[in-house]
């Protein structure tokens, strides 16, 4: 028998060794002489791959020439020369040189002009150019010249009217540029002039930007007087914004002040007096102030007093500070905690450091909101989530308040989720802690962990969140939660998430209460590659028990999509049904009279969904039913996929019967791997 180290000389990869160091310099050499080898070798190649190759990449290199640099340069410096001169350009008596091949060249605007017949300019060699200011329109020629322009060095106001121009000629990409460095220059001095252009010509990036530095400073603007250099059009517009956030009888005095500064005090402007919101002024500020002013009639002023005194606050259209994607319920924007026990939990930003004892925040579920049959601790000193007890009272609840009136339109929670317990709750949020609206009511629904909740943007000081079940004990806990005005786009039915994303994952903090499995949660974490004869699946006996999952929240569900075990040729049926409570259960695939196998594609009408539970009812191979992969909804391109395969199917969910999708269905699917 051969020795190991018999079986290694010998060896294949011993002999590619062997040859390898024969063919390698000596290692005796030193550093230099190897880099001088390793240069020789790069040369003697290079001459060699040029010399076999000369004739064939000749024309190659040729091609490659770009001398735009100097052709940009040589027509630069026909900006402003006398030298082929063809046309005048005079603005306010002042004559720019010009060319007009190279006007046409660069400006719809000048081709029409210089070169369309029927206009008087076509055959003129001297144009006057109306309406533009001479600085500004010698910048727009040096950059229909030379293609550039430093903005850095050109006054504010000489940047908006050659903001005018370039909008005026169609000079797209510079117009892009332009706007681009407004807003980065924006300040209090500037930023209405630049909203008024924005908004004029429809600039809407730049427009949107310049009205958020207002929401953002309208303070020091009002102080200033700033404002009044607005058009009525645009201070209107800056007015009407919930995010313009200052008190009502400032607004007011800005309105005044605007028609005294342009003498209109006997003629009101309607679509200015029109924003101003009278509700929200105090009882002495209507009649001392703006009753006295005259320029507003006394009965709408006596309307407002009615509305203030015999209305819910609720309605009143209140003003509120906008932080875009930013959580304001932190410290560092004044938020705290007024009623909850370990108050100090909340908002601290871990979500990582809690237990069954510290890390939450919590309250008491009353006796008359609970649905829980769970027994309760024996110990009432407890605060543990496991053993909680519960105090009756009417006013458990945990209560936020934000450093400011505030607009949201999203709220993020994390529930105790260390164990499988569900939690049902809602949320409500005022402006005076009296009067509430109650923007999320799940206290039907079965909700774990993190919680994406989304809901019309609304202005509030205050944010109460009432658990109302615990499905272990009789207390509501809390571990994080964030407040933020989201930008990202999203759609509610019934204040439920009709979500585009996968939310049957371990990410979306779904969960598999039973099925059998090496590994936890397997069928949800997204690997649907690595799996074979023992492992990678998730599974239950036929006849006994299911699979089931439960998601973080209730979300609306039109789609599902399943692997089956598909390692040899068997194939499976199956139902799968749907719930919120985990009582009252829908049918929404019935697999159970058909041979199904490898990737299914499950389309019903949409539906509200907490519990997915899929129970298998026959396997060719054995008695135990496999599943490899969930999700829900379907990812978005191939369901598109599979409907536009499935012409006969309408694209809308409504009356689509439930269908199932094997690997001849969907060839393409990149994920099909069946093993014999």
């Amino acid at each position: 028998m051969q020795s190991l180290n018999e079986m290694f000389i010998n060896s294949p990869r011993h002999e590619q060794q062997q040859q390898q160091q024969q063919s390698t310099p000596s290692s005796s050499l030193n550093f230099n002489q190897n880099q001088q080898i390793i240069i020789l070798d790069s040369h003697q190649q290079q001459n060699t791959l040029f010399n076999s190759s000369n004739s064939n990449n000749s024309n190659h290199i040729i091609s490659e020439i770009n001398h735009v640099k100097q052709l940009s340069t040589d027509i630069g410096n026909l900006f402003l020369n006398t030298d082929y001169c063809d046309v005048k350009l005079i603005v306010d008596n002042i004559e720019f040189n010009a060319h007009k091949i190279i006007l046409a060249a660069r400006s719809e605007y000048f081709r029409a002009l210089l070169f369309s017949s029927g206009m008087c300019e076509t055959n003129s060699n001297c144009i006057h150019i109306k309406e533009a200011k001479p600085n500004a329109f010698k910048l727009l020629l040096q950059y229909i010249y030379k293609g550039k322009i430093n903005l850095k060095n050109e006054r504010e106001d000489l940047l908006i009217d050659l903001l005018s121009l370039v909008h005026q000629y169609g000079f797209i990409d510079l117009q892009k540029s332009i706007s681009d460095y407004l807003e980065s220059i924006l300040d209090v001095k500037n930023v209405c002039s630049i909203y008024d252009i924005a908004s004029l010509y429809q600039l809407g990036s730049l427009r949107e930007t310049c009205s958020r530095y207002i929401d953002r400073n309208c303070i020091e603007l009002i102080k200033q007087n700033l404002l009044l250099q607005l058009s009525s059009d645009s201070l209107a517009s800056i007015i009407e914004r919930d995010s313009f956030c200052a008190p009502e009888i400032d607004i007011f005095n800005v309105v005044k002040d605007w028609h005294e500064m342009h003498k209109c005090l006997n003629e009101p402007k309607l679509e200015l007096i029109s924003k101003i919101r009278l509700a929200l002024m105090k009882l002495e500020e209507l009649l001392n102030q703006v009753r006295l002013s005259k320029l507003i009639d006394s009965d709408v002023i006596l309307d407002a007093i009615k509305l203030k005194h015999e209305s819910n606050e609720t309605i009143l259209n209140y003003r509120g500070v906008l932080y875009p994607n930013e959580n304001v319920a932190t410290a560092r924007y004044q938020a705290v905690v007024l009623k909850g026990e370990f108050k100090a939990a909340l908002l601290d930003g871990d979500v990582i450091n809690y237990d069954f004892d510290r890390g939450f925040t919590y309250h008491p579920i009353d006796d008359s909101t609970t649905t829980t049959n769970s027994s309760l601790s024996s110990s009432p000193l407890s605060t543990s989530p496991s053993n909680l007890n519960s105090c009756s009272s009417t006013q458990n609840c945990i209560v936020i308040r934000l450093g400011n009136s505030t607009i949201f339109n999203h709220i993020k929670l994390l529930l105790w989720d260390k164990d499988t317990r569900s939690y049902s709750y809602y949320i409500e949020v005022s402006m005076n802690e009296k009067d509430w609206i109650r923007v999320i009511d799940y206290s039907d629904y079965m909700c774990r962990s993190w919680q994406n909740l989304f809901f019309k943007p609304v202005v509030a000081r205050y944010v109460k969140i009432v658990g109302v079940r615990n499905t272990a004990n009789r207390i509501f806990h809390l571990v994080s939660l964030e407040i933020r005005y989201t930008t990202e786009k999203y759609d509610i039915i019934n204040q439920i998430i009709l979500p585009y994303y996968n939310v049957a994952s371990i990410g979306q903090s779904a969960f598999v209460l039973e099925g059998v499995s090496r590994t936890k949660n397997a069928l949800i974490n997204g690997d649907y590659k690595n799996y074979d004869w023992d492992s990678g699946y998730t599974c239950h006996q036929l006849g006994s028990g299911c699979i089931l999952i439960q998601l973080a929240q209730p979300f609306m569900i039109g789609s599902m999509r399943l692997l089956l075990w598909d390692c040899d040729k068997r194939s499976y049926s199956y139902c799968i049904e749907t719930s919120l409570d985990q009582c009252n259960w829908t049918m929404v695939a019935d697999k159970r009279n058909e041979s199904c196998r490898s990737w299914q594609i499950i389309v019903f009408p949409q539906r509200a969904v907490s519990f997915i539970r899929i129970t298998g009812t026959h396997n060719t191979a054995n008695e135990v039913f496999h599943c490899v992969h969930f999700e829900c909804p379907c990812d978005a391109d191939i369901l598109g996929r599979y409907l536009e395969n499935h012409a006969q199917l309408s694209s809308k969910y409504s009356n689509i019967s439930p269908l199932n999708m094997n690997d001849n269905d969907y060839q393409n699917d990149q994920i099909i791997h069946n093993v014999n």
